[in-house]
């Protein structure tokens, strides 16, 4: 290695979690097991290039189980559905199988159990992400949504006595403690998980990113533009004075970013396939005299179980 040639800081953890990794292969299996077509109500993940991929290989993305013939194998996306699309499916009769990340379902629970107890439900997330959808049709009650601190100030409760909140799972770990820190302001006596709710891997590549602090000018982050938690990581990077482009893949890379040779930072959402950040890191070397350097902030070992559909369990 020259001591000419610039840094490539490649952030670990980055790309696939463990949710994401067992959405993709439940399609898989699925189409092993069954064959083709297999239906998937909305993206199963937010990536284009797995979605594309899987498309050609048989799989039929659809907006509505309405839209899925009778009989049809249907797996509901990682984001989570409400109860009115479960219900819709199963008034059909719909061979499903459901590939909800178990993180989500775990804030649907939450979320249910506050409500039993009589307490008003504000969930803090981004309007019109499927994930929030499928939370809010959750509960039988009225539901409220806020997604900045400004919201925190407009929203009109029915008890501030009896309020509790649950998050979205792929928001920015400070911009939520910061909706936290309002709510609990204005509603003294709101319960709620502090981040908890937010996904380990989304924390994980956040905390990554701060790693870069110091080091690199420039973050390119691989990942599809409809992506929560990729938009809040090239959003990170601007917020600590770095130039964060969000990138579906090495094709979308503009040689003008790395004028001067600068050192570059490069991560992935959680959605985004490895083999679509080595392709960057190539396209990167391939423009200056770049070597590539790890910078680990954890390791991560979760996995997730299968449907029993798939493993005969």
């Amino acid at each position: 290695m020259s001591a000419a040639t610039t840094p490539i800081y490649l952030c670990e953890p980055r790309g696939f979690c463990a949710g994401v990794e067992r959405a993709i292969q439940i399609v898989d299996l699925a189409l092993k097991k069954y064959g083709a077509p297999i239906y998937v109500r909305h993206e199963i993940v937010h990536n284009r290039w797995v979605v594309e991929d899987l498309r050609a290989r048989g799989v039929v993305f659809v907006k509505e189980v309405e839209d899925v013939p009778d009989g049809g194998i249907t797996i509901f996306s990682a984001h989570g559905i409400s109860e009115k699309v479960e219900q819709s499916a199963a008034l059909r009769d719909l061979p499903v199988i459901d590939a909800t990340c178990p993180l989500v379902t775990k804030v649907h629970m939450e979320a249910q159990r506050y409500e039993a107890t009589g307490r008003q439900i504000i969930l803090i997330g981004h309007e019109g992400h499927p994930e929030v959808e499928g939370t809010m049709g959750r509960i039988q009650g009225q539901m409220l949504l806020v997604g900045s601190v400004d919201d925190v100030a407009h929203i009109e409760v029915r008890d501030p006595e009896s309020l509790s909140y649950v998050t979205q799972t792929t928001l920015s770990v400070d911009d939520t403690k910061n909706i936290i820190d309002a709510l609990v302001t204005r509603f003294p006596s709101i319960t709620g998980p502090d981040t908890r709710d937010i996904c380990y891997a989304t924390q994980n590549r956040q905390n990554a990113v701060r790693e870069l602090q110091g080091k690199t000018e420039v973050l390119i982050v691989v990942g599809s533009v409809n992506s929560s938690n990729s938009n809040r990581l090239r959003d990170l990077g601007e917020e600590m004075g770095m130039r964060a482009y969000l990138i579906d893949d090495a094709r979308a890379l503009h040689p003008e970013w790395l004028v001067g040779n600068p050192s570059v930072g490069i991560t992935a959402g959680a959605s985004a396939p490895e083999s679509l950040v080595e392709e960057v890191v190539r396209s990167v070397q391939s423009l200056g005299h770049y070597h590539v350097e790890l910078l680990s902030y954890k390791k991560e070992s979760t996995v997730f179980k299968l449907p029993p559909q798939l493993t005969g369990s």
